[in-house]
């Protein structure tokens, strides 16, 4: 299947698309004068600093990917085996008492 577009729409349309493909003839080129498309060598430079930026950036992350362990799941070994229905629990041994914790007000008399 072929697409053909009759005569009466085929005319404007190749004629508006020859008109629009036209550059302008008043000199004015859009914007694009003689320094079109070239760079200036402070843009170089920001592209060199934003290079050495990721450059860090990339170092940094390997650095810090190597720390991370392989699995973040507790190792079997260490683990302890929950305690059966029947067994008592463990008591908790008591914490001492430390002389940072004691009370040492000024209200308190001796």
């Amino acid at each position: 299947m072929s697409l053909t577009l009759p005569a009466v729409v085929a005319l404007p349309v190749t004629a508006s698309a020859v008109v629009l493909a036209q550059q302008p003839g008043n000199g004015d080129n859009g914007g694009q004068g003689e320094d079109f498309g070239k760079s200036s060598p402070v843009g170089f430079l920001v592209l060199i600093l934003f290079l050495i930026a990721v450059a860090f950036l990339v170092r940094s992350m390997t650095k810090h990917l190597k720390r991370v362990p392989a699995s973040f799941d507790e190792p079997a070994e260490k683990a302890e085996p929950a305690p059966a229905e029947g067994e008592p629990q463990a008591k908790a041994e008591p914490v001492e008492k430390t002389k940072a914790t004691e009370d040492t007000s000024p209200a308190k008399a001796d």
